[in-house]
C-alpha cells in the first residue's frame, strides 16, 4: 500500500496521437487517479498548477510522424518523463495498432524509450474490451462499427484499407516485427495459472524477447495483466505499450487490491436512458458549436450525415493542403458568420476518390491536418465559442497543436473511447473551453447531436 502511495505519479503516459490520449485521460480519471494531460512538456509554473498527479500525460502526435521526426518529439518527453521516476511510462497508442515502419512506428518509439528506461520487461497490451478490441494468440480483432461484428483486423473494412497506415496483418508479432520490434506473445489460457504465467514471461525474457504482446479476450484478462505489470515496475521502472487498455489493467488490479474505489458505470451514449450522471454529466452546449471533420473514416462520414442541427460546410482538401491562403481566409470567414449567428456549424473534408488518393501520402495527410488546425485557431478567434469538436486522430492532434492550450482536464464521456475535456490556457477565449476530440472509428452515429445536447 505503501508504494501505492507515495508522491509519484504511478504513470506517465504519451498519447501518439490527442484522440486517443483523452481516452486514456479519462480512463484514468473514471479509475479515481488524479490526473492532467498536457499538451507539451509541462513547465514548473503549469506542474505548480496541476498539483499532485498520479497520472500524469501528454498528448503528441507521433502516430502521424517518419522516425526523425519521432525521435525530435519524443525524446524530450522521455527526458522529462525519467525526472517524474513513475513506475509505469505508458507509451499509448491505437487500439487498432495502425502504424509502419516509415509512420507512427511502434518499434521506433520503443527505441527511444528503452534508452533511458532499461527494464527489460516491455508489456504490449493487445486489446480494449470497451472499444470492442480484442487480441486472441496474438491476432487483433476489432469491431467493423458500433454495433458490428467483430473482424480480424487485416479484415476490417476501414482499417485494412487506411489511407496512410493499412493493416495488412492481424498478427501482431509479425506488425511489430516489421517495425523492428521482436516481440513474444503471452496468450489468454495461462491467465487461470497465476505460476505459469509468471514462469512463461521468465521464460521469454531470458530469451532475449524485446516485447511481451498480452492477449486480451475480454475484460477478466485485464486483473491479470495489470499484476504482472505494476508487480514488475515496483521492482524495476518500465515502459509499458499499448491502448487506454494498459490503465485499465493497472486500474483492475489495483481496485482487487482494494487501493481503489469499485468501478464506475461506463456512461450510456443516449442521455435520456441514465439522466443522473453524477459529477461528470455533460450539459447540453451554451450557444453555438462548431465541429471539425478531417477524418476520411466511413464511421465519421456517418456521422456528418446524420449531423442533422449543424449547417454543413464541405472544405476542399486539395485546396487546404496546397496552402490557398485566400481559400482558408474565405473558409474561415463563412465558418465564424454561421456561429456568430448561432449556428451550429460543421466543417468537413469532402472525401472524393480523387482526395483520398491525394492524401494517401503521409506528407499530405499531415499537412491538411496542420491546415484544419490553422484553420480552427483562426475560427476561434473570430468567433467566441464554449464548445467544439474534432474528428480525426491526426487532425485534432495538429488542431490541438496549433492553439494555445497547455492543458486537458477530462469533463465527462458523450461516448465510449470519446471523452469531452476542458482546456486549460493562458488566453480568455481558450480556457475553460470543451473540447471534443474523436477517432475515425470511435462513437455512434448520432455523436455530433450528443455534443450539442449532452450526455
Amino acid at each position: 500500500m505503501q508504494a501505492f502511495l507515495d508522491g509519484r505519479p504511478k504513470i506517465a503516459f504519451y498519447g501518439d496521437d490527442f484522440t486517443g490520449a483523452t481516452d486514456t485521460l479519462a480512463t484514468a480519471t473514471l479509475a479515481g487517479l488524479r490526473s492532467l494531460l498536457f499538451l507539451r512538456v509541462p513547465d514548473a509554473a503549469q506542474l505548480r498548477a496541476a498539483g499532485h498527479l498520479d497520472c500524469l500525460g501528454i498528448a503528441g502526435a507521433a502516430r502521424s510522424m517518419d522516425p526523425a521526426q519521432m525521435r525530435a518529439e519524443l525524446e524530450p518527453v522521455s527526458a522529462f518523463f525519467s525526472g517524474l521516476r513513475a513506475p509505469v511510462t505508458h507509451y499509448k497508442i491505437c487500439s487498432t495498432f495502425d502504424s509502419a515502419p516509415e509512420i507512427g512506428s511502434i518499434g521506433a518509439a520503443v527505441r527511444i524509450w528503452r534508452a533511458r528506461i532499461r527494464n527489460p520487461f516491455v508489456p504490449v497490451v493487445g486489446g480494449q474490451p470497451n472499444l470492442r478490441r480484442y487480441c486472441l494468440f496474438s491476432h487483433l480483432h476489432a469491431a467493423e462499427k458500433a454495433g458490428g461484428d467483430v473482424v480480424r483486423i487485416d479484415r476490417h473494412p476501414t482499417m485494412s484499407r487506411h489511407p496512410v497506415t493499412p493493416m495488412e496483418e492481424s498478427d501482431m508479432r509479425v506488425h511489430l516485427a516489421r517495425q523492428g520490434l521482436r516481440a513474444a506473445g503471452v496468450h489468454y489460457p495461462l491467465y487461470a495459472d497465476a505460476p505459469a504465467l509468471a514462469a512463461r514471461i521468465d521464460a521469454l525474457l531470458d530469451a532475449g524477447h524485446e516485447a511481451l504482446l498480452f492477449d486480451v479476450a475480454g475484460e477478466a484478462d485485464l486483473a491479470v495483466i495489470g499484476r504482472a505489470i505494476w508487480t514488475r515496475a515496483l521492482e524495476r521502472d518500465l515502459l509499458a505499450v499499448g491502448a487506454s487498455s494498459v490503465v485499465q489493467s493497472l486500474a483492475a488490479w489495483w481496485r482487487s487490491q482494494g487501493w481503489l474505489a469499485p468501478a464506475p458505470v461506463e456512461p450510456d451514449a443516449n442521455p435520456d436512458a441514465n439522466p443522473d450522471r453524477g459529477p461528470y454529466a455533460i450539459a447540453a452546449a451554451q450557444g453555438a458549436v462548431f465541429a471539425l471533420a478531417g477524418s476520411l473514416s466511413p464511421i465519421t462520414a456517418l456521422q456528418v450525415g446524420a449531423a442533422s442541427s449543424y449547417d454543413k460546410i464541405l472544405l476542399d482538401p486539395a485546396r487546404l493542403v496546397g496552402g490557398d491562403a485566400d481559400y482558408l481566409q474565405t473558409a474561415v470567414a463563412r465558418i465564424a458568420a454561421g456561429l456568430r449567428a448561432g449556428r451550429h456549424t460543421l466543417a468537413c473534408t469532402a472525401a472524393h476518390e480523387g482526395e483520398r488518393q491525394l492524401l494517401s501520402d503521409a506528407g499530405a495527410a499531415q499537412r491538411l491536418a496542420m491546415a484544419c488546425g490553422e484553420l480552427l485557431r483562426r475560427v476561434l478567434q473570430a468567433a467566441p465559442l464554449s464548445r467544439v469538436g474534432v474528428a480525426g486522430g491526426d487532425t485534432s492532434s495538429h488542431a490541438l497543436k496549433a492553439l494555445d492550450i497547455w492543458g486537458l482536464s477530462y469533463r465527462g464521456n458523450l461516448a465510449p473511447g470519446v471523452a469531452l475535456c476542458r482546456a486549460h490556457a493562458g488566453a480568455a477565449h481558450l480556457d475553460g473551453l470543451e473540447i471534443m476530440l474523436k477517432g475515425g472509428q470511435m462513437g455512434p452515429a448520432e455523436l455530433f447531436e450528443l455534443l450539442v445536447r449532452g450526455a
